[in-house]
């Protein structure tokens, strides 16, 4: 997805600063690649090469580029704590890596905090974590001949350059072009900015439900969010709808379960000293250290002899039961593709929730009258997160083609280029 942010920063539809990020996922995705140097950000080439699906905005947060996050998140999404966070981000002075001063345990459990003074070139950084729900099934009928906001926004404005490049019946025919592109995970929709007076729309809803006064209110939330920023892309991940966790099909629920045991994340006391912070963070590094040194041995020699020795550390006994468990089932197990699963297994799992076709729908509907009373985003992005198994790929094409459904009913046609990549990178 960040080429496409960056190369839409390069033909200026996008600032190059102050841009708000609305994201909706099962995952955050804003971890940090643990050991990348700070300086990466500036050579956009190499930083490609160094993300994966997990971190890859925080870095265009370092970068300048966004100011502000709003995670949108289903009900089975729980990573980080619902709310406001308000936390700086930048390069470590003692490693020159990217940290963050942000405390939920979704940062310590990677060992990402640092305290402020420890930090240069400082980002404040705006996270605002919000729940949505499905609409029930028997209030989502769209009344007949509504015009969604986001299209009273085009009708309604002589100044074209704060309309979206989508065209819908009855708007000037002088609007940009609109270009999509869906990449595996991509659907972008290139528009001209925004105006920050187009916001003032924002709560200016038209016939509301009662059924809908939650996500009513969601929208006063994230337009508040919007008015910081000067433009805002929306990025969807389909997995927002349906996710699965890969590696509960990887390995049977005891290795899991031992896998659990092995990398458990031991929480900081509610209200921890910034001492207790860093002893906390301290001993997570020396944890996943010794796990991540653990498994590279194995991937040599796997013998007895091997797995006794690390087996001997504190805290690392399941090894033994879990690399025996493994080798009943596989001639020669992949260790790194373990410890990968196991770096998911901290203080809380993966979400895993395959929705039935009713949830999904309920979803479309939430998503529908939130965007339909939101301002146009200036960059739509869509990623499918099916080569890397976390949205089911029996339901995914299903999915996809209602997301482009809803994104024309609210933004009017679109032109839409599918862009399919063999590989899992995000």
């Amino acid at each position: 997805v960040l080429p496409f942010i960056y190369r839409a920063i390069g033909s200026k539809h996008l600032p190059a600063s102050n841009i708000t990020f609305v994201h909706l996922d099962s995952h955050p995705d804003l971890l940090i690649p643990v050991n990348m140097p700070a300086d990466t950000v500036f050579d956009k080439e190499t930083l490609f090469s160094e993300l994966s699906i997990e971190n890859w905005i925080m870095p265009a947060v370092y970068a300048g580029h966004i100011s502000q996050v709003v995670w949108l998140h289903p009900p089975w999404a729980q990573q980080i704590s619902e709310g406001k966070h308000h936390f700086l981000i930048g390069k470590d002075t003692s490693t020159t890596t990217i940290r963050v001063t942000g405390t939920d345990n979704y940062f310590l459990s990677d060992g990402l905090y640092v305290p402020a003074d420890q930090l240069e070139n400082q980002k404040p950084l705006n996270l605002n974590v919000i729940l949505i729900s499905p609409t029930e099934a028997s209030n989502s009928q769209e009344e007949n001949g509504k015009v969604t906001s986001a299209k009273r926004l085009k009708l309604n404005t002589d100044d074209t350059a704060s309309t979206a490049s989508a065209s819908s019946s009855g708007a000037s025919g002088d609007l940009d072009h609109s270009t999509s592109c869906l990449k595996k995970k991509e659907l972008q929709n290139a528009s001209a900015p925004k105006k920050t007076e187009a916001l003032s729309e924002c709560s200016a809803s038209s016939s509301i439900r009662n059924s809908e006064c939650p996500i009513r209110e969601i929208v006063k939330d994230v337009c508040q969010v919007l008015q910081k920023g000067d433009a805002y892309i929306l990025d969807i991940d389909l997995d927002f709808f349906s996710v699965k966790n890969p590696f509960k099909e990887m390995y049977t629920q005891t290795e899991y379960e031992l896998l659990q045991e092995l990398y458990n994340f031991k929480k900081p006391h509610s209200n921890a000293t910034e001492e207790g912070l860093l002893d906390c963070v301290e001993n997570r590094v020396h944890q996943l250290e010794d796990l991540e040194a653990a498994f590279a041995d194995l991937c040599d020699n796997d013998d007895e002899e091997t797995l006794q020795k690390w087996a001997s550390y504190p805290g690392m006994k399941p090894l033994v039961q879990l690399v025996h468990s493994l080798k009943t089932r596989m001639e020669s197990p992949d260790y790194e593709m373990v410890h990968q699963a196991g770096l998911t297994c901290d203080y809380m799992e993966l979400p895993h929730h395959v929705s039935s076709e009713e949830e999904i729908e309920g979803l479309i509907q939430s998503i529908k009258i939130l965007l339909e009373d939101m301002p146009k985003p200036t960059l739509v992005t869509v990623a499918r997160s099916s080569l890397d198994d976390y949205c089911p790929s029996e339901q995914v094409d299903t999915i996809q083609e209602r997301v482009l459904k809803l994104l024309g009913s609210v933004y009017g046609t679109l032109d839409v280029h599918l862009d399919y990549s063999s590989t899992s990178s995000s």
